[in-house]
């Protein structure tokens, strides 16, 4: 599957490969060896394939990869480990009413409290008078959010909005009328998983987002 490298993962990798550089050109061969399997989970964590929804309009799509740890009629939360694809997509297609980033703590990400006392970063979507509100999480290890959508931007279900480094969890809140189907404990994939599904969204299927223009890099934490 073709994928790219998430430009967040550029500062890391260079600094990782002049170490490299340096241990092969002045340190027993061995030494290289480190900062090489550093880089390779660099780029490993920081890798951005591209996704296929599904073009059913009803059909709320998986945010992130990793494993659901809550999944019931009100929320339905993904946690993500550090070998999980970092990069977060939109659940549904609409109009980004409001981004907002909440500073906090930093506390194990799959723990049900994390919801509410981590760092984090809230945006909601708008689509057919709904709002669809989906929440990236920073975990124990995680200490940033890369938020990349603003108000006013059109999104694509499955459309890419943000990352999280280095292991965290991504929260969709459900408005009424919403049918969960995950469950906990299953494996889901950011932008190809459906986690639910609506009445309330209708109309026709998006384009793929990976055919649109990437959005403009927004605020960051």
């Amino acid at each position: 599957m073709p994928f790219r490298i998430d430009r967040e993962a550029l500062p890391f990798a260079a600094v990782l490969a002049v170490v490299a550089a340096g241990a092969w050109l002045w340190l027993p061969w061995w030494t290289v060896v480190v900062p090489l399997l550093l880089l390779a989970f660099t780029l490993n964590f920081f890798r951005d394939p591209d996704r296929s929804p599904p073009g059913d309009a009803d059909a709320v799509i998986c945010p992130a990869d990793g494993r659901v740890i809550r999944a019931d009629a009100q929320r339905i939360s993904v946690f993500m480990n550090v070998f999980n694809v970092h990069v977060c997509r939109a659940p549904v297609a609409g109009t980004v009413d409001t981004v907002r980033h909440t500073p906090g703590r930093f506390l194990a990400a799959f723990r049900d409290d994390a919801s509410e006392h981590n760092e984090r970063t809230e945006i909601v979507i708008e689509r057919d008078g709904q709002p669809w509100r989906v929440v990236l999480v920073a975990g124990l290890v995680a200490r940033r959010i890369v938020c990349r959508v603003q108000p006013g931007q059109r999104l694509a279900a499955g459309e890419r909005i943000g990352l999280i480094r280095f292991g965290s969890r991504v929260d969709v809140d459900l408005p009424a009328g919403a049918r969960p189907e995950a469950r906990v404990g299953q494996r889901v994939r950011a932008g190809e998983t459906v986690l639910a599904r609506s009445r309330g969204l209708s109309g026709r299927a998006p384009a793929s987002p990976d055919r649109l223009r990437r959005p403009a890099e927004g605020s960051g934490a």
